[in-house]
């Protein structure tokens, strides 16, 4: 099953009452976008916190922003209104990189979930509906299982070189070192491959098609039946990847303490250059 709705099979669902949507509203330089949200969404739609209802906060020695628990996602998923058995819709306004999160902590607990091909953006262009204001559903009954979501730790992410394929999926500048961000310290986790998320986004903002998805994985070297581990700067970025392989038919796993937590370890060693382990740093 794709992981992905276009526009025009959302539209004709919505009025049949059988599918819950999520805006996923977020960016690192505007992490509260309920703003946004209560400007204009999707009817019917729920606002997703983002930082504090897919991710758990005051845990920086796993990263940015680790999933949260089990129990923490199953009650915001009530509060979304999510019976067991709903179909889920998650969308967002920035390329489906936050909308991805969300996909991915749900796709294993029992729902179909989808990510809204394009977003906000391909809905509005297409001159459909929108609604403003706060959409306060009834709470839900959905349960969520320990079920991993395909979460590799800190040391699956160290050997993931040798055993298969590590892919960065920050942009080259950060991948070489030359940009530090947010971190103490800039590069990559040795032997990763640099393939940018962004490689998989269309000139529109929609996933480009599985055959072209494909063909990038193949041409960065990456053979898609091995196992293929993926992180980011903050274990964000690393679900729209995984989002855009699936899509593909490519499994994979995320580092979701990614370089966040990487980095903060001084007995990690660090690569630099545009090389997978060119130039390294420490231990």
């Amino acid at each position: 099953m794709t992981p992905l709705i276009s526009v025009g099979a959302l539209a004709e669902r919505i009025p049949r009452g059988s599918v819950r949507l999520l805006d996923v509203r977020w960016r690192l330089d505007a992490p509260e976008g309920r703003v946004s949200y209560v400007s204009a969404h999707l009817p019917g739609a729920v606002y997703v916190d983002l930082e504090h209802e897919l991710a758990q906060r005051g845990h920086p020695e796993l990263g940015s922003y680790p999933p949260p628990t089990f129990a923490q996602l199953e009650r915001s998923v009530r509060r979304w209104g999510i019976d067991q058995g709903d179909v889920v819709v998650a969308y967002d306004d920035n390329d489906g990189v936050p909308a991805a999160r969300a996909w991915w902590l749900l796709r294993r607990q029992g729902f179909e979930v989808r990510v809204l091909d394009g977003g906000l953006r391909a809905w509005v262009a297409e001159g459909l509906p929108i609604e403003q204001g706060d959409v306060a559903p009834p709470p839900g009954n959905a349960q969520i299982a320990d079920v991993d979501p395909g979460v590799a730790s800190i040391d699956d992410a160290a050997r993931a070189p040798r055993r298969g394929f590590l892919v960065d999926v920050r942009s080259p500048e950060h991948y070489r070192g030359r940009v530090s961000g947010r971190d103490p310290v800039a590069g990559h986790i040795p032997g990763a491959i640099n393939l940018p998320t962004v490689a998989h986004i269309s000139s529109i903002g929609t996933l480009k098609s599985a055959e072209e998805i494909r063909a990038t994985v193949a041409a960065a070297g990456i053979d898609a039946r091995s196992d293929i581990v993926l992180y980011c700067g903050t274990g964000i970025a690393s679900a729209h990847s995984a989002l855009a392989l699936a899509s593909a038919g490519i499994e994979t796993r995320i580092f979701t303490g990614s370089w966040s937590q990487w980095a903060l370890l001084s007995s990690r060693p660090v690569a630099v250059g545009s090389q997978p382990a060119a130039a390294l740093r420490g231990a």
